[in-house]
């Protein structure tokens, strides 16, 4: 069975900050975002103002950002963030994805807990904070913590309850539940929202692209440390919903991911790694390669030898 707390559980202000203080513990806060300028500037300023202007729990919120043509950066940075764009730094790696982004924060952050948060949530609050740096501060056993959240889906102005996880319930699940059932019991196993120790962050290798945490998942599961894994109750969480053919895309990925971790773990046997999709679109059918790539961990990789 995984390990399973609510939020509320951790919602203890002084607690927080006594086991913070007493570790000598640092925490980033790691956003990545593309185009997000709708959603970036409150769920920044929320945390900015919360946890670190009234509280002092987390030590900085960076933004990771994957080239934006909007307002995304101005917003950010307004809002109390620090702003690398993915492409300078180790400008040597060439690939692009959120991955890129996750593993490219490990070189301008300082956190010894790194808490990841998806830029388009709608409904963000502190819920999110307390829930995935509660349990890390609380008990030295946990090393991974995993959000979940029931996903109402956004139609136009209704709202679909149970709708949302489309890719998770409809891939992912009935994958995880054929080849490795126990996993099967995360609730969101593709959820942006979670935090890790950089100890063990930069033993992971991690994916380029929408893959990065199904693989992180896996290769935990592959390490066979599973009883350092918690998820947490974050009740609802809305966000901006994509496309058929988006969904498709991110599906893809995943795929990729899962079977890589199959194939090198000798649960199947595939004879050759599929790297391209076929779609049908307006024009009809056509090719689409995927960006999935794997980026080696931080303890092994050095600059100009990737």
């Amino acid at each position: 069975m995984i390990q399973t707390a609510h939020f509320k559980n951790f919602q203890i202000d002084e607690q927080l900050i006594d086991a913070k203080q007493r570790n000598n513990t640092k925490i980033s806060v790691v956003i990545p975002a593309l185009n997000e300028a709708a959603t970036i500037g409150p769920i920044v300023s929320s945390i900015y103002n919360k946890f670190i202007h009234d509280l002092p729990l987390i030590d900085e919120i960076v933004v990771i950002d994957g080239n934006s043509t909007d307002q995304t950066v101005r917003y950010a940075e307004n809002a109390g963030a620090k702003v690398y764009r993915a492409d300078h730094i180790h400008p040597e790696i060439v690939a692009r994805g959120k991955g890129v982004a996750l593993w490219k924060s490990q070189f301008v952050t300082n956190g010894d807990l790194l808490v990841f948060i998806d830029s388009d949530i709608l409904d963000f609050d502190e819920r999110f904070i307390y829930g995935l740096v509660g349990p890390l501060l609380f008990n030295h056993d946990y090393s991974f913590v995993k959000s979940f959240y029931k996903r109402p889906l956004l139609h136009g102005d209704d709202i679909w309850p149970k709708q949302g996880g489309r890719v998770t319930e409809i891939l992912v699940r009935p994958l995880l539940s054929a080849f490795l059932p126990s996993l099967a019991g995360l609730i969101q196993p593709l959820s942006g929202e979670y935090s890790i120790r950089r100890t063990l962050m930069e033993t992971m290798n991690i994916w380029s692209g929408y893959g990065v945490e199904i693989g992180l998942l896996l290769d935990i599961y592959f390490k066979g440390i599973m009883d350092q894994v918690i998820q947490v109750d974050m009740e609802n969480r809305m966000h901006r919903n994509r496309s058929v053919e988006q969904l498709g895309k991110m599906s893809f990925s995943i795929l990729q991911v899962i079977f890589n971790r199959l194939k090198k773990n000798n649960i199947v046997s595939v004879a050759q790694l599929f790297d391209t999709m076929i779609m049908c679109g307006e024009s009809g059918f056509c090719n689409v390669e995927s960006n999935e790539q794997e980026l080696p961990c931080k303890q092994t990789y050095k600059p100009g030898e990737y």
